[in-house]
């Protein structure tokens, strides 16, 4: 019984790795990015960012529904930047996001190193890519592998019920410090939402759980724009922005979100809203 028991769990073990060998494989041998490209932007061409400006994430998963990453924009890049896109290569739904800068974001103070942090979901070992576009149209992009499967099917943390009863609650708060610039600030945007993949079994149903998310959140500081977000089903559930900023006098943060049901909500800085 003890060597038939351990035969079974080298069996397993065996057979997991040989699927992680062959979604590793199959990633290498299915290259999407390029037909990926072609379809968002074109012909134009992207470079390598280099120094320019870098994407952060864990090799291994420990959960693809909730991958951290981090982009880090150097000062002298802010004040030129347009936008990024956020693409997840094997994702049912590549885009996970778009990032509009505001006027606000670029031509606040030079605070130092620009961070924006999220989390993502990964449904398949793939290339996550940051690509930014500058003011005059360039386009430069980091990229980095990050090995993680089911993220897209994973089952939400609360169930539909309860996921609901909070739906578009969204939490505000902004953060100094001594070691920064006077003017630098953390901002951190927390929307309860369930964010619905469409690929997500109900277990008492037997049903998939149909698609919802958040699409669209606007992020002011006082009346003037600092970020707006274009997100999809590859943003994970509850969706949490952290990002750094130049403050400006007492100028609070505010946002405004709709999702992909034309549910409305909206939140100000020390309060929660809906």
């Amino acid at each position: 019984m003890m060597l038939t028991l351990c035969t079974t769990c080298r069996g397993t073990a065996a057979y997991t790795f040989a699927i992680a060998l062959s979604q590793l494989a199959f990633a290498a041998d299915t290259d999407v990015w390029p037909s990926i490209r072609a379809d968002v932007f074109g012909s134009r061409a992207i470079h390598e960012a280099g120094p320019s400006f870098n994407l952060y994430a864990p090799a291994q998963a420990a959960d693809a529904a909730l991958i951290p990453i981090s982009i880090r924009i150097p000062p002298a890049t802010v004040s030129h930047a347009a936008k990024i896109t956020l693409i997840i290569d094997r994702n049912p739904s590549p885009i996970a996001a778009v990032i509009h800068f505001g006027e606000a974001y670029r031509a606040g103070a030079n605070v130092g190193e620009r961070v924006i942090s999220t989390r993502i979901r990964v449904d398949s070992f793939s290339q996550v890519r940051a690509v930014l576009e500058t003011d005059d149209g360039q386009l430069q992009m980091a990229a980095t592998f990050v090995a993680g499967a089911g993220g897209c099917s994973a089952l939400p943390s609360k169930d539909m019920d309860a996921a609901l009863a909070n739906l578009g609650t969204v939490k505000i708060k902004s953060v100094a410090s001594d070691v920064h610039e006077p003017l630098w600030r953390e901002g951190v945007v927390m929307v309860r939402h369930p964010n619905f993949t469409g690929m997500q079994m109900n277990p008492q149903t037997g049903s998939f759980t149909p698609l919802r998310f958040v699409d669209r959140l606007d992020i002011n500081r006082g009346s003037q724009s600092l970020l707006r977000i274009e997100g999809g089903i590859s943003t994970s559930e509850d969706p949490n922005v952290r990002f750094t900023y130049a403050g400006s006098g007492e100028d609070k943060l505010s946002v405004r979100g709709s999702d992909s049901d034309s549910t409305k909500f909206s939140g100000e800085e020390g309060a929660s809203g809906s």
